[in-house]
């Protein structure tokens, strides 16, 4: 119940998140949540080097142009990234970062809370926890 108050509670919770990530995957969509889910890894790291390495990762794999799990950002967006990640820093996927959580809280959230999986899943909890 708490997944449908808002797509952060949904993303604090280890299951919900795992369910979210099942469900886009079936939509073929679920680069979003990835890149985001290695933009909350990146910022953690400490090291320079590995944070050169993984910055460079995260930008071939969802940010330039034709990458293989392009993520849905602007132009100006990109290139901005292009430069940052010349001299990554813990914030260089911030505004990416931003923009795809705007797009699964206004697209991908809705969509699941409509989706038969998490329906599913709702009936389930109900019959073990009957409201009173």
């Amino acid at each position: 119940m708490m997944w449908s108050q808002s797509l952060e509670k949904l993303l604090q919770s280890k299951y919900g998140m795992a369910t979210f990530h099942s469900f886009l995957k079936a939509e073929y969509s679920d680069e979003n949540i990835e890149f985001w889910l290695r933009c909350e890894e990146y910022k953690k790291i400490k090291s320079s080097y590995k944070m050169n390495s993984k910055a460079k990762k995260i930008y071939e794999q969802y940010v330039q142009a034709s990458a293989p799990k392009e993520i849905n950002i602007d132009h100006q967006t990109r290139e901005t990234i292009k430069k940052n990640v010349l001299a990554p820093t813990t914030i260089c996927f911030d505004e990416a970062q931003r923009i795809v959580y705007g797009l699964m809280e206004r697209d991908s959230y809705p969509r699941f809370l409509r989706s038969e999986m998490y329906r599913t899943l709702l009936d389930s909890t109900a019959v073990d926890c009957p409201r009173g």
